[in-house]
């Protein structure tokens, strides 16, 4: 079990320093967390928040398009509120994935973690280790917004308090209904109009449009792609794909609740199916090869090629993929009945209040400071701006005082242009504010639309709720999870493209079992069923 660490305030200000201490698991059994804000002239209260300019490091991930946090408008803005400056290791989210790991257990840590999805098992570990402190006493005494928060939001504090006690990680907070069902197909309608051929709506119909871009070459470039995604991506998955051609709903974390039981979908026969049929229409070229290696910005620089040569793909929205100019060319494709019959759609594990926004390390001399700088994201205006972007150029004040989207430029997507000014990190956009402070965006209004008329009718899972993991739990299953979904992300890619899973099913099956998904499947179904008794 987790050792678990207490946070206190030892003393007052005492020649300019406050000393924290920790239990961790060293043999010393105490880690020695120093203050020093007060060397920069910390105030408790207002604005700046040090007198003197204090630099941090801060690491995690960034979206795509994003240029150098630095130059962003709402950056350049708390930097001048604070009087904070933040040295950016950020990184585009796939590569960060792969490093986080290998910084975390480094002994070169940033003083904090920014946008960093951390997991439950690494908060666990890295927690227990002294790698990140808890962070309970500091939001007391330094985060009034998220103070005041929490103690309104009980659900919201139950999320990121872990098993021992102690909170390592912030919040990110929008409550809009638009999570659960991220991946949406759409498809090629001005090719489908020209080769005079009618929505889908069966599995087999898109299949045949498919076969008809690729046989007929209608994007006239002789480079059509048929279909493009991103297995793993937490948008860009095709996992109505394989519920229509397996009949089994899937999730980027194969993990699935039907009927109050947790199910690993990728053991399943339906997924085994599948993935049989996935390999046929990539032997008939109607699978792009790269889709298995590219990132995201390659993949939505596909969409938006100088030549229109993409037929049907996956992603959040059209124009965020093909671009605003081109994105009356496409449409959504309905829930496709599939091989039995049924339209399943599937539903992710997504949460509306997420850990791990926003982590202080061991490494941080200026823990208070910190806390202080991450409080200021907490104010709602500050919380709509890190979403969406600065006031005056996203977003303006409508004459009630509510914050609206401003139409973003001729030949922009409202999602490119999100990721180009809005930073992300700790933030509440909670259901609240959305009445009372900020507008949802158009294309968040549409999108309620959307998911609450054509996906969620034909849901054909729940998604697993966000139940806090013990540590216990968490070291059961950390590295069996890990294990699992290396060797299932690995075989489905290779099936895909090469084949072979008929002759390799039961021997992978078996090596699953062998490096413990039961167990983790029991530890889930544990959880989850601790958590329907109490909620």
């Amino acid at each position: 079990m987790a050792i678990s660490r207490k946070l206190a305030v030892l003393g007052a200000v005492l020649a300019g320093t406050l000393t924290f201490t920790a239990c961790s698991g060293s043999n010393s059994g105490t880690t020695e967390i120093k203050d020093a804000s007060a060397d920069f002239g910390f105030q408790e209260k207002g604005f700046p928040i040090v007198s003197k300019q204090l630099t941090l490091k801060f690491s995690g991930t960034k979206a795509a398009l994003a240029p150098d946090y630095n130059t962003m408008t709402v950056v350049k803005e708390w930097e001048k509120a604070t009087n904070i400056h933040v040295e950016w290791e950020n990184l585009p989210e796939t590569v960060f994935q792969e490093k986080k790991n290998l910084i975390l257990a480094s002994g070169d840590l940033p003083d904090a973690f920014f946008n960093t999805g951390l997991t439950d098992a690494e908060i666990a570990t890295y927690s227990a280790s002294g790698t990140l402190i808890p962070l309970e006493g500091l939001i007391e005494k330094n985060a009034p917004n998220l103070s005041k928060l929490l103690s309104e939001r009980a659900d919201i504090k139950a999320a990121i308090t872990s098993s021992d006690g102690h909170i390592y990680s912030l919040p990110s907070v929008e409550e809009l209904g638009l999570v659960q069902f991220p991946n949406e197909l759409a498809i090629n309608t001005s090719w489908l109009k020209k080769l005079n051929i009618p929505m889908p709506k069966t599995i087999d119909e898109f299949h045949d449009a498919l076969v008809a871009f690729k046989a007929q070459d209608a994007s006239g470039t002789g480079k059509t792609i048929p279909l493009s995604f991103m297995p793993g991506s937490w948008c860009g998955d095709i996992v109505d794909l394989i519920a229509a051609l397996g009949g089994v709903p899937d999730n980027l974390d194969h993990r699935i609740v039907q009927d109050d039981k947790v199910i690993f979908t990728a053991t399943q026969d339906g997924y085994k199916k599948a993935i049989q049929t996935l390999h046929e229409w990539y032997k008939e070229g109607l699978i792009d090869p790269e889709s298995f290696s590219q990132d995201d910005k390659a993949y939505l620089a596909k969409g938006k090629a100088a030549t229109e040569n993409l037929g049907s793909f996956v992603w959040w929205e059209i124009p965020e993929m093909v671009g605003a100019d081109r994105a009356g060319d496409y449409a959504l494709v309905p829930v496709l009945e599939g091989v039995d019959g049924k339209r399943i759609a599937s539903q992710s594990n997504n949460q509306e209040i997420a850990r791990g926004a926003f982590a202080i390390t061991r490494a941080n001399k200026y823990p208070a400071a910190t806390m202080r700088w991450a409080d200021n994201l907490y104010d709602p205006i500050q919380s709509a701006q890190a979403n969406w972007g600065p006031i005056g150029e996203t977003l303006q004040k409508d004459a009630s005082g509510i914050l609206t989207q401003i139409p973003a430029p001729a030949g922009t997507s409202e999602g490119e242009r999100r990721q180009k000014v809005a930073p992300g990190g700790p933030k509440a956009n909670t259901a609240e504010n959305f009445t009372s402070v900020v507008a949802p965006e158009p294309r968040a209004a549409a999108r309620q639309k959307t998911v609450t008329e054509n996906y969620k009718p034909f849901a054909g899972n729940d998604g697993y709720p966000p139940v806090a993991l013990s540590n216990e739990e968490l070291q059961q299953i950390s590295t069996v999870q890990t294990d699992v979904t290396s060797l299932v992300k690995q075989n489905t890619a290779k099936w895909i493209v090469s084949g072979g899973i008929e002759q390799e099913w039961d021997g992978y099956v078996t090596q699953l079992k062998n490096v413990g998904v039961d167990k983790m499947i029991e530890v889930y179904q544990a959880a989850y069923d601790r958590f329907k008794k109490n909620s």
